[in-house]
């Protein structure tokens, strides 16, 4: 079992927040090419006249190849450390804008989308895994600190880059936010450090007191529980950020001019900043909650209101404000999942491999992602956004009561078991928290 950081660590205590803060700018900067591509979608249907399916893909292929190789990712993490994986990871980000600004087929597109998902997959899994590690005690918030930065740094640039897109166009936006954004993540690089091995772990949730390795948690039923409750979460949460811009246009609600005293913005780029932000808050804001009454029932939580605010949105999404409230309500209970889950991962198999087994846990995403474009074609048959809605929704609803009714007891007997393993090999740990789980 690690030791407790000594008050004669604080260089080490403080190096640690440099460390979280360094990933937290690298996650912002990669925010854009997931986040902000709803931007992009309208316009590059005007330009070029592809069917939104098509375009959509885009979006498919980057979320496919980031996250399915994570695994690989992970490996490369632990062989040459978090400076260099960001670093490369930056230049590959930069680079897929780029190429978006000189493509004039689907197929430049595609390819653009699988240096974007090469690119902020390094950054991503780099920049969890070391908040994972650095800060044991305080898990759900450092990690929701560091997905918060993914989930709400496009809000810095939404409105730049939508006013960038009427004045200047799809490519010269590609190539300007490419080029930032991968520059910043490539400084930021410079600065990041492998996390020390002695740092105390949380006295209040249950966590794993031996280190899985990744084909040993592949053999838990834990895992793929896990699993199919990430698939059913991030689903509808994929699709709203994929597919919020041309569901604002087709319930008539894009163009409506909200005016909040002293500005005033069209409806669809201030549901996006107002979405980005509340996305962000909610991974460290969860995972703060989920330090302290436990992963399992933080879920419950957060996924019932993801799961009632689709439903909501489905039936009164047609009205503007309601349009803006609800999107932002669906936003800051889906954004949870990716400091949740991942926490999740480390308190059940340790953070020797955690790199990648939650790679290989985070392909959740990917499987989701290729539902996306089935959104389009269910609208489509059925002439409504209400039935996609209706259908994730119920996906949340079940992964919440699965959070309490499956997952919660099935962990109990994981890390009793981990108590049985220590003790048949001699091992003496400090016991599970009560009520932790």
């Amino acid at each position: 079992m690690s030791t407790s950081v000594a008050s004669a660590h604080a260089p080490t205590n403080n190096l640690r927040w440099i460390q979280l803060i360094c990933g937290i700018v690298c996650m912002v900067a990669a925010a854009n090419i997931q986040y902000a591509w709803t931007l992009f979608v309208p316009e590059i249907t005007k330009e070029f006249g592809w069917s939104r399916a098509a375009i959509q893909t885009t979006f498919t292929i980057f979320v496919v190849v980031q996250t399915w190789l994570a695994p690989i990712e992970g490996y490369f993490i632990d062989k040459y450390g978090p400076r260099v994986m960001v670093f490369v990871g930056g230049a590959f980000t930069g680079l897929s804008w780029m190429i978006n600004s000189y493509a004039d087929t689907l197929t430049m597109y595609y390819v653009g989308a699988i240096i974007g998902g090469i690119g902020v997959g390094c950054v991503y899994a780099t920049c969890i895994n070391a908040a994972i590690k650095w800060f044991p005690e305080k898990r759900g918030l450092a990690v929701g600190l560091t997905a918060g930065g993914y989930g709400a740094g496009s809000a810095l640039t939404i409105l730049p880059i939508a006013n960038m897109l009427a004045s200047s166009g799809v490519s010269e936006t590609f190539w300007f936010f490419g080029l930032i954004q991968g520059s910043v993540i490539m400084i930021a690089a410079l600065f990041l450090k492998a996390p020390p091995k002695d740092l105390k772990g949380s006295d209040k949730v249950a966590q794993s007191r031996r280190d899985y390795t990744l084909p040993e948690a592949l053999r838990t039923p834990v895992f793929w529980v896990l699993g199919a409750m990430f698939i059913g979460t991030v689903t509808g949460g994929l699709m709203a950020v994929a597919q919020l811009g041309v569901i604002a246009e087709d319930l008539g609600v894009k163009n409506f001019q909200v005016n909040v005293y002293f500005f005033t913005m069209a409806a669809l780029p201030f549901a996006l900043m107002l979405d980005r932000i509340l996305n962000g808050i909610s991974r460290p804001l969860f995972g703060w909650i989920s330090d302290h009454i436990g992963r399992e029932k933080t879920m419950f939580v957060a996924f019932t209101m993801e799961g009632l605010g689709i439903v909501a949105l489905g039936t009164f999404g047609h009205n503007p404000w309601a349009f803006l409230i609800l999107s932002g309500m669906v936003f800051l209970a889906w954004g949870e999942v990716y400091s949740l889950f991942s926490a999740t991962t480390a308190d059940t198999f340790g953070t020797k491999n955690v790199a990648k087994i939650y790679g290989v846990l985070y392909c959740a995403k990917g499987v989701a992602a290729l539902l996306v474009p089935f959104g389009n074609i269910l609208m489509e048959l059925t002439g409504t956004w209400s039935s996609v809605l209706y259908t994730v929704a119920a996906m949340d609803l079940s992964a919440a009561f699965c959070a309490l009714l499956v997952l919660r007891p099935m962990l109990v007997k994981h890390h009793a078991a981990n108590a049985v393993w220590a003790k048949e090999n001699g091992i003496t740990l400090a016991p599970a928290p009560a009520g932790g789980h």
